[in-house]
């Protein structure tokens, strides 16, 4: 039966007015867990050159294959993180949530000094693996807690706060990661992750657990049926929302993994060794953090507002930024410079606008009880046909098309390839917004007593 026709933007399911006590601090401290588990990920996207000159070095065996191998390093962290998240969102969702992300987080920077530490490639490749296993435990519960402590009609914006250490932790891994890998070598900011780490590992002890369905005003359950999971599946904004979110990680991943190398050795056509290498991914590291952070929080405040009016806005503001943002990524492959870092700029804001809508659609058509399943699931499904593989494919690529003269083969063929995967996430998530408002208001039944 479908609900019962409201006024056209009240698609929201009924719940908390405010914010519970204690809430922005706990925001705070995830906020900087986030910014803290995105530039441990980017910082070896900066030093890349470096650790491949080192473990490949021109005319050692397996050099011939470096970009693929370096492509592996990305999906070793990814497949150890999809494939854990679902067991600790099975834990997020019976036990207790904040003591599951300090251990998470106290692993994962731990896990970072051990790849400071790697002399070896298959140490460094475990170092990632074990990252990925610390970030699993903190990627599908610090939504929920999220979305324990604000009403449904406040996410778009409070997940966009979350969320803006997507490009901020970025930009910071690239710039922290490029300029002191360039001074003081690749190693030293893998080591520098640790401390912060270990301290707000600690610090989440301390806070208080907030009651599951607490915002949503509904009741939760402790013993889950295998059946229950199956209301993710029968729920249309949730299916698409991961395909389309699947599409944009495809994309994202591998742009991030390869575009410092693809700027300043493609494009700029120095050498991998150059100390401009630092300059490099600085000026793009700067250009991730204003515009991630400008278009993050534009799309969450925009959606937000524009939800009260159009019940799918979430959905409408992620699909058309994406739209959006793939002809301005084609400039970035073909304008002369400095255009380029013009197109940089306005792609990136299309393409982050999204971010915290899209997470709030997750949240706000799952049943409490089965959230944090729901994004150890999406998580799941993002990495494995996302960016799990899009970094290896493009080394693929590239390595099938190097010449004598070229040994970087085709980046314009390979970042083309991930470009369109974007274009697709935009039309998956516009095709949702029929669903959103039904599915929000039938999320606090999809599991009777």
């Amino acid at each position: 039966m479908e609900p019962s026709a409201q006024p056209a933007g009240a698609g929201a399911a009924p719940g908390a007015a405010s914010a519970l006590p204690g809430a922005r601090i706990t925001l705070g401290v995830l906020l900087g867990i986030n910014l803290l588990n995105y530039a441990d990920r980017y910082i070896l996207a900066a030093v890349e050159p470096k650790v491949r000159a080192e473990f490949f070095p021109p005319g050692a065996p397996g050099s011939e294959h470096a970009n693929f191998y370096m492509g592996w390093l990305t999906t070793a962290f990814l497949v150890a993180y999809m494939l854990t998240s679902p067991l600790f969102g099975w834990m997020a969702d019976r036990a207790r949530r904040l003591a599951i992300v300090s251990l998470g987080v106290a692993l994962f920077s731990l896990a970072s000094g051990l790849s400071g530490l790697a002399t070896v490639f298959g140490v460094l490749m475990l170092s990632r693996i074990l990252v990925g296993v610390g970030e699993a435990a903190y990627g599908p519960t610090a939504p929920t807690l999220i979305a324990d402590m604000f009403p449904v009609r406040r996410r778009g914006a409070v997940l966009a706060w979350f969320y803006m250490a997507i490009p901020v932790g970025t930009a910071l891994g690239y710039m922290f990661g490029g300029q002191i890998g360039a001074h003081y070598g690749w190693r030293t900011p893998f080591f520098l992750v640790v401390i912060p780490g270990l301290i707000l590992a600690a610090w989440c002890l301390l806070l208080h657990e907030p009651q599951r369905g607490g915002a949503d005003n509904v009741t939760t359950r402790r013993r889950l049926r295998p059946a229950d999971y199956l209301s993710l599946v029968r729920t249309p904004s949730y299916v698409l929302g991961t395909l389309g979110m699947t599409a944009m990680t495809f994309a994202v991943g591998g742009v991030s993994f390869w575009m410092p190398t693809y700027i300043h050795e493609y494009r700029l056509g120095r050498a991998h060794d150059d100390p401009s290498l630092g300059d490099t991914t600085l000026l793009f590291g700067a250009i991730t953090v204003v515009a991630g952070i400008a278009g993050t929080l534009s799309g969450g405040l925009l959606a937000d507002r524009l939800q009260r009016r159009w019940s799918g806005a979430y959905f409408i503001v992620s699909g058309v930024g994406m739209i959006l943002g793939f002809p301005l990524f084609l400039g970035v492959l073909h304008a002369a410079f400095p255009w380029v870092w013009v197109f940089m700029f306005g792609s990136i804001f299309c393409f982050m606008l999204g971010t915290g809508p899209i997470n709030a659609v997750l949240a706000n058509v799952t049943h409490p009880s089965v959230r944090a399943s729901g994004f150890a699931i999406n998580i799941l499904v993002i990495h494995a046909l996302g960016d799990a593989i899009s970094p290896p494919l493009m080394g693929r690529l590239m390595d099938m098309t190097r010449t004598p003269t070229n040994q970087l083969g085709d980046m314009n063929a390979a970042f083309l390839m991930v470009g369109l995967a974007g274009l697709l996430s935009g039309v998956l998530w516009l095709a949702g917004a029929r669903f959103l408002r039904r599915d929000t208001l039938l999320a606090p039944s999809r599991l009777p007593d």
